[in-house]
């Protein structure tokens, strides 16, 4: 399964204060280090190791779920990219999670959220229905961190 798709950040014809690049990206950093505050249904994250390597920061997390854990390594590459991949366990498909800050003109600002499952098996299982429910369940996810993130430059946690 692939499902990509793009949140604008600054819209001037809605009365929202504008992001800065530098905000957004801190927000989304945020994100990685504590998806808890982000992500329904996770009770938890644990930074098991940080590095670098290159030019971007690569942490490697353990998610808790309650029922289950999942490891996964998030690379994030200053102000432009952060991939998250987590190998597959017998409950949880190999997937990656893109998500790159566009900026076509100074100041107008766009996430792109790319979805992929690494697992051509379970790709090709999932009927319209349930891809059409994951897909929507992902933009409603991904809305909800770009809510939060406005929220955290609100109240000047992003500066």
């Amino acid at each position: 399964m692939r499902f990509e798709h793009l949140v604008q950040i600054n819209d001037t014809r809605l009365p929202l204060p504008v992001l800065t690049r530098g905000q957004l990206w801190r927000g989304l950093i945020q994100r990685a280090e504590d998806p808890v505050p982000f992500l329904l249904g996770l009770d938890g994250c644990r930074i098991e190791a940080r590095r670098a390597e290159d030019d971007a920061t690569v942490l490697d997390r353990t998610l808790d779920f309650g029922a289950f854990q999942v490891e996964d390594r998030v690379r994030l590459e200053p102000e432009s990219r952060l991939v998250q991949e987590a190998p597959a366990n017998d409950k949880w498909p190999a997937s990656r999670l893109t998500i790159t800050i566009e900026e076509p003109q100074p100041g107008a600002l766009f996430v792109r959220f790319l979805y992929e499952s690494l697992d051509a098996t379970e790709s090709t299982q999932l009927d319209e229905t349930t891809r059409a429910l994951r897909e929507e369940a992902y933009k409603s996810s991904d809305l909800d961190t770009v809510r939060r993130i406005r929220s955290l430059a609100e109240q000047g946690k992003l500066d």
